[in-house]
């Protein structure tokens, strides 16, 4: 099967994913698991949902910078959200045209704004007024323009984790709308300057959709309180969630009705270019941590099923108390049993699940812990000595 049978034949599926259990079982754990044509499929989706007028879409590299993921998303038409120096690197090394990269952060240093303009990013996304006037220094001392756009904090609470919210009005990320008045003058007057335009992100794992609606609300105010100023692009961030609990019951977002908000509820100039930053919604669900059961032990009154795969190679449960889908693919029991699973490191924090409800589980079985494509493999550390987690991949 080609690789656009196989992406339209998954897009289609509602099964559940079929793991290559031999393929795992020759494989050292633990390990991460990329399903390229689920990739390949929820790209299919994103660039019909955003096949709007001016609508571009950038993968935010920061959920996952695997360079065989960055490959397959530069080959489907995207451009790359960046924080770093590196990740503009990585970008550019994977197939994403320099222009099509925008650099975002709130801690830019002097090498990395000068590396973005000598390399020719498209915009880098300002977040304070002490980082604007650094980017006019560094481009005067160059002698070129910088393409700049403001990000404005909209004051809006997309009710997730508090360690993922950043669209309030004081946060290390961002301007308060209450400081863009004078912002939005020095770019004008600043012969430096090439204003893009502004900046939105109001935080991560978005399911309810309704903020949107409020940032569109948000959006169209400011476009008539500026409406002497010329703002060439709009740029509404990410932040969509997926599911997961239910990976395969919703394998791909709903980018039509994500899209289709903006497409209703956002007034754009003429000729006025909208831009989008998605990071989990494009590759969470393709990418699966495999861990091999090492031990099930018996507690006083709990079991613990203890695994090959820890906190270093998926963070997201000891950071954000954020909760995988945990299958185990090779018991052959009928029969369910509760157990904690924990990891080998030494901290109490090292847990990927309480109570959880599995088949009976022995030493040896595969767990896969679902939905683990964005910031997983990105996030992995080496504590405690530990090797990075490998990679494998279904074309």
């Amino acid at each position: 099967m080609n690789q656009n049978n196989k992406a339209e034949s998954r897009l289609a599926a509602t099964g559940p994913t079929q793991f290559p259990v031999e393929r795992f079982a020759e494989t050292p754990t633990p390990f991460y698991y990329y399903d390229i044509a689920l990739l390949r499929a929820t790209l299919e989706a994103i660039n019909r949902g955003a096949d709007h007028d001016g609508f571009h879409v950038h993968y935010a590299v920061k959920a996952n910078s695997n360079p065989e993921l960055l490959k397959v998303i530069a080959g489907a038409g995207l451009g790359a959200d960046t924080v770093s120096l590196g990740e503009i690197e990585a970008a550019i090394a994977a197939g994403f045209a320099a222009a099509d990269v925008v650099f975002a952060g709130v801690g830019k240093t002097d090498r990395e704004i000068a590396e973005a303009l000598r390399l020719g990013v498209g915009c880098l996304n300002v977040e304070s007024a002490e980082e604007l006037e650094v980017i006019i220094s560094i481009a005067s001392e160059m002698g070129v323009k910088a393409p700049v756009a403001l990000r404005v904090n909209p004051e809006i609470d997309a009710h997730t984790h508090h360690y993922i919210t950043t669209g309030l009005a004081e946060n290390k990320f961002g301007i308060a709308m209450s400081m863009l008045p004078a912002l939005m003058e020095r770019c004008r007057e600043a012969q430096e300057v090439d204003f893009r335009g502004l900046h939105f992100h109001i935080g991560s794992q978005i399911t309810d959709l309704t903020p949107y609606r409020i940032l569109c609300e948000r959006i169209n105010a400011l476009q008539e309180e500026y409406a002497g100023y010329d703002i060439p692009t709009l740029n509404v961030g990410g932040g969509l969630g997926i599911d997961y609990d239910h990976p395969d019951e919703h394998p791909i977002p709903d980018f039509e009705a994500y899209f289709g908000i903006f497409a209703e509820c956002l007034k754009l100039r003429h000729g006025q270019e909208l831009h989008f930053e998605l990071g989990r919604a494009v590759t969470g669900q393709c990418g699966s941590l495999i861990s091999r059961v090492t031990y099930v032990k018996q507690g006083v009154g709990k079991r613990f099923v203890i695994t090959d795969a820890g906190m270093t190679d998926l963070i997201r449960p000891a950071l954000y108390q954020a909760h995988h889908k945990i299958e185990n693919l090779t018991s052959q029991s009928d029969h369910c049993e509760r157990y904690d699973v924990v990891g080998p490191i030494c901290e109490s924090s090292d847990r990927f699940g309480e109570s959880e409800l599995l088949p009976v589980t022995s030493r040896g079985d595969l767990l896969a812990f679902r939905s683990a494509g964005a910031y997983g493999e990105v996030m992995a550390s080496q504590y405690n000595c530990r090797s990075l987690p490998g990679k494998l991949y279904d074309f």
